[in-house]
């Protein structure tokens, strides 16, 4: 097992609160692919406010939002977010079967980080070690989303992945693939005019990757509230 990175200096932008989030999700037309009101949003916020912290994330469930059409809406230096082209399966990368994932198209991620600590680590190695620590690995909408909330998470030389998501082959077992978010460099099938957008790929998961973290959570939750319609 690799060394644990110190971390203790990096300090992450809080997120602000879920109302304001909200508002965020809605300016950017996320209520709409998940076809939801406006107002169930602003309802669902409203009652997370009071108890949440700046580590508390308003998420839209995969099956309402899939990472293929989140990912535009990532902005970097003016320049749209994308997805590698040798992923056109993005949006079958689900949850794992480990993860407790809400039944609701709305719910919270609670106690964010990012996982620089695991930086030089591979997936293989991470998600047991994240499991030991009560912590769970974020799904790829949820990277995305937190990007989309905080876009200066994101940064070169510190980016993550989110092991949280998964490919099942037809056999059953997982794709070696493992989903990431960080910036391109403009080289390759990128093309140079992507250079420094946000970027949507994937690593092998017995590979290890020196600016590569493993973003994770304390939980996931649905607070009580109004009724989520839709």
């Amino acid at each position: 097992m690799p060394e644990t990175v110190s971390s203790a200096s990096t300090v992450l932008p809080a997120l602000p609160a879920p109302s304001v989030q909200a508002e965020r999700l809605i300016e950017l037309g996320v209520h709409e692919i998940a076809g939801l009101p406006a107002a169930t949003l602003r309802a669902f916020a409203g009652t997370a406010d009071a108890s949440a912290d700046d580590g508390t994330l308003l998420a839209v469930h995969p099956g309402r939002a899939p990472a293929s059409a989140l990912t535009p809406l990532l902005r970097r230096e003016g320049k749209p977010g994308f997805v590698v082209t040798d992923m056109p399966d993005v949006d079958l990368f689900a949850p794992l079967d480990t993860l407790a994932l809400p039944d609701a198209p709305l719910y919270l991620v609670t106690g964010l980080d990012r996982g620089d600590g695991m930086a030089n680590w591979s997936p293989n190695e991470a998600l047991p070690a994240l499991t030991a620590q009560a912590r769970t690995p974020l799904l790829l909408t949820e990277g995305i989303t937190w990007v989309l909330q905080q876009p200066a998470v994101l940064e070169r030389n510190h980016c993550f992945m989110t092991i949280g998501s998964r490919l099942r082959k037809a056999d059953n077992a997982l794709d070696a693939r493992t989903p990431a978010l960080w910036i391109s460099n403009g080289s390759g099938r990128d093309g140079r005019e992507r250079r420094d957008a946000p970027k949507v790929g994937w690593c092998w998961a017995g590979n290890r990757h020196t600016w590569l973290g493993f973003a994770s959570a304390v939980g996931r939750d649905v607070r009580p509230g109004p009724a989520v319609e839709g």
